[in-house]
């Protein structure tokens, strides 16, 4: 059985990790688990943030695997997580935000190091059309 000391530590990774996601970009529920040290746990990452409320976390950023928000469409929290990640500059489409364009990991080291980002190979690209 987890202590009260191991389960602080686990709510107090998870909320590091959420609090580091960057501005204009999103991670899943368990990219959150995987960077606070708890793989598997995505479901603990969404109970944190739902006792945490508001509480200066960037919870509009945390997605479902799929990208799609978490909430019910149309509801009032799905409306206010539209509406905010849209300030950040992050496109959602039906209820959906594309996790290659946003998500935290798409160019890391661009992020991490202020590098240009690599130019993306089209499909094919470097081979010899077979005739």
């Amino acid at each position: 059985m987890k202590s009260a000391h191991d389960t602080a530590a686990a709510h107090e990774a998870i909320r590091a990790a959420i609090a580091a996601i960057p501005q204009g970009c999103v991670a899943s529920y368990g990219e959150i688990a995987r960077r606070a040290g708890l793989p598997g746990r995505a479901r603990l990452v969404g109970r944190v943030l739902g006792e945490a409320g508001d509480a200066g976390l960037p919870w509009q950023r945390v997605l479902r695997s799929d990208g799609r928000i978490a909430f019910p469409p149309g509801s009032r929290a799905f409306r206010e997580q539209v509406r905010r990640l849209a300030g950040e500059g992050v496109l959602v489409r039906n209820g959906r935000v594309d996790l290659d364009a946003f998500g935290w990991g798409r160019d890391i080291d661009r992020l991490l190091w202020a590098l240009p980002a690599a130019p993306r190979r089209e499909r094919g690209a470097g081979h010899a059309k077979k005739r």
